[in-house]
């Protein structure tokens, strides 16, 4: 049979998909696109097989997964098909996202061969790696994609692909951004049809349910009207909060399974 890349993201703002893509150059074969955030996807629908190389590529959201990823990561068929795992930050740092990633997808029966720390321009503070990833990330994204590719035909060593974290993971807390909307806004409805967390009403999609919003920012992204925002002043305070931790770049990072030739 032939072997397929299925390119697995959540990817409410385009900044993880876009690293996904850079990764999926280095394969020829055919590619199948999953989208975790599609709120009607019947994702226990997709079964994979051990030819099969999935990249499973997530937010980071406070050190964390978001729950509406995990959700839907555990629902996949893995059967032993090959695993890249990929942790998109905003240039603050990953924490346990990475090593959660890694977990959720092997309950779902995934062989995990690699791990990837990426950076991406922040979703709420866009002044954080703003522009990323670039060439340069491009560049380092697809040099990684190319050593994994050189060990998916090969037989492991280690039973478990090593990424760090802390596992109890850290508590997920980090400051709820709900978005407003403004007066151009004329309830359309996409943001709702959109939202991964379903906190739009879509009978009255001017509003937010703060209970329910993961402060993903696909709203504010996608709004043709340009009508939804975050808070200003609560992102501001934020960004003085993280702008000593959050200044200085960094870079890539690659985590690879021991291995020997099959």
């Amino acid at each position: 049979m032939n072997m397929k890349l299925f390119q697995i993201y959540f990817s409410p703002t385009g900044g993880t998909k876009k690293i996904v893509s850079f990764m999926s150059r280095s394969w020829d074969c055919e590619k199948v696109e999953i989208d975790l955030s599609d709120p009607l996807e019947d994702f226990s629908g997709y079964v994979f097989g051990e030819e099969d190389v999935c990249i499973i590529a997530v937010p980071v959201f406070g050190g964390r997964v978001p729950m509406a990823a995990t959700s839907n990561i555990r629902k996949l068929k893995g059967n032993g098909t090959k695993a890249i795992l990929v942790a998109v930050y905003g240039n603050r740092a990953y924490e346990d996202a990475l090593l959660e990633l890694k977990n959720t997808a092997s309950l779902a029966g995934v062989c995990c061969i690699a791990g990837v720390a990426a950076v991406a321009q922040h979703s709420i503070m866009n002044q954080f790696a703003a522009g990323r990833p670039d060439l340069r990330d491009e560049r380092t994204l697809t040099e990684f994609s190319e050593r994994i590719k050189g060990i998916t035909g090969q037989k492991t060593v280690k039973a478990e692909l090593w990424v760090p974290g802390n596992d109890p993971y850290k508590e997920y807390k980090v400051v709820p951004v709900i978005p407003k909307t403004g007066k151009e806004c004329n309830q359309c409805g996409l943001c709702a049809e959109e939202c991964p967390a379903g906190a739009i009403p879509k009978k009255n999609p001017m509003l937010t349910e703060p209970e329910i919003c993961i402060s993903c920012m696909r709203c504010v992204v996608i709004c043709p009207q340009k009508a939804r925002y975050a808070d200003n002043e609560l992102v501001e305070m934020m960004s003085k909060r993280l702008r000593e931790v959050c200044s200085v770049r960094k870079e890539n990072e690659l985590f690879l399974l021991e291995i020997v030739e099959g």
